[in-house]
């Protein structure tokens, strides 16, 4: 890439392993900067290894970024951590609680070393009596009701991707960069963390406001009243699911002359507050009408209309999507050496997205670099 990418000359330690940790990471290394991964030996982080459901995870966390495998149950290994984190900017981690501390790697020991180094940690709970806890993302979701807004009454469901970890991991970022920029003014660094579960509870304040204003705990999305009367999922002639909103009286004026449907003039259906009311029935009356163009054709009456609408896809339809394929997706090479298309970061500098620069490494594929680095160099803290 020709992109002068903004994070150039930051160097990041990376202890982490599985999602939150990893990708906060990958947001350093894809913005440019030197992501330096530290795994166990002799196999590498736990990651590599995972089946089903995980098998996406290693690939998907750690492009662009170097590979270092240390032995951490050696004093030499943890030597060499010392002398890297001397010349680092960011140093992150998401391990249980005092997992770090006990071998001199926790903020306090390490800020000695380096009173520059902004340490981030990424946490299931931050400070307070769940401090201590282990978490996954889906406790998370169970714990704050995410789960329970997701799935219909009596059967909570997490959600259909890990959520609260790529959040999690996006908001230790952004914590890291606040606490670059208080470093520019102050020269000092800081500990700053994220955490699971107060992720996951920011995702659902917009319920909990919701019962504040109306005094009525909110109901399961898939039971719930809708704000607005049209904002469903329909089907078209040709047997395709596709969402489609109308969220405005505008918009609605626009779809009842689309449709050229004089039913729809009811003045029952006048504003957005009173076809939310007879949902009930305008939905299937809407869907009967929907029902008799093909996909294409509603996808077009929408476009034009200018009213949001989106097939219903898998994730791997995705591969073939013409508008991530026209600049939003990264080629990745597979250790079997396939190649494997995904999503970029969704963030754009002008006309240009950070890409791939190198693929994810082989466990302990940069050891000579960096530690022939750290021989010849002096400490940059």
């Amino acid at each position: 890439m020709n992109l002068p990418l903004p994070l150039r000359g930051i160097r990041v330690v990376e202890f982490s392993h599985m999602v939150m940790g990893p990708s906060c990471g990958l947001i350093f290394a894809d913005l440019g900067a030197e992501v330096i991964k530290v795994e166990p030996g002799p196999q590498g982080e736990n990651g590599r290894r995972l089946k089903g459901a995980g098998a996406g995870f290693f690939v998907g966390f750690n492009r662009n970024k170097k590979s270092l495998m240390l032995d951490l149950n050696s004093e030499d290994g943890l030597e060499t951590v010392r002398k890297l984190v001397k010349t680092a900017d960011v140093f992150l981690e998401n391990f249980r609680p005092d997992a770090l501390k006990a071998k001199g790697l926790d903020y306090a020991s390490l800020s000695k070393l380096n009173p520059r180094l902004v340490y981030c940690s990424l946490k299931g709970f931050l400070s307070g009596p769940y401090q201590d806890r282990t978490a996954l993302d889906e406790v998370a979701q169970m714990m704050t009701g995410l789960a329970y807004m997701t799935g219909p009454p009596g059967r909570p469901l997490r959600a259909g991707a890990p959520v609260n970890d790529l959040m999690g991991g996006l908001f230790g970022a952004l914590a890291v960069l606040a606490a670059l920029r208080e470093r520019d003014l102050t020269g000092k660094g800081e500990h700053v963390q994220s955490g699971l579960f107060e992720n996951s509870a920011y995702l659902v304040s917009a319920h909990m406001l919701q019962h504040a204003v109306t005094g009525v705990a909110p109901p399961p999305m898939p039971a719930g009243k809708r704000a607005w009367g049209v904002y469903d999922v329909f089907e078209s002639s040709d047997g395709v699911p596709i969402f489609i909103g109308v969220v405005t009286d505008r918009q609605w004026e626009i779809f009842t002359q689309r449709l050229n449907a004089p039913v729809l003039q009811d003045p029952a259906y006048a504003t957005n507050n009173d076809r939310a009311k007879v949902r009930e029935t305008l939905i299937p009356l809407v869907a009967s009408l929907l029902h008799q163009f093909p996909i294409a054709e509603l996808e077009q009456l929408c476009e034009t209309a200018g009213l949001p609408f989106g097939r219903v896809n898998t994730p791997s339809d995705l591969v073939n999507d013409p508008h991530l394929n026209a600049g939003g997706m990264i080629s990745l090479p597979l250790a079997n050496g396939d190649i494997a298309k995904v999503p970029a970061l969704p963030i754009q500098f002008g006309s240009m997205r950070p890409g791939l620069r190198t693929p994810p490494p082989t466990a302990g594929e940069h050891n000579q670099e960096i530690l022939g680095e750290l021989e010849r160099s002096p400490d940059k803290a």
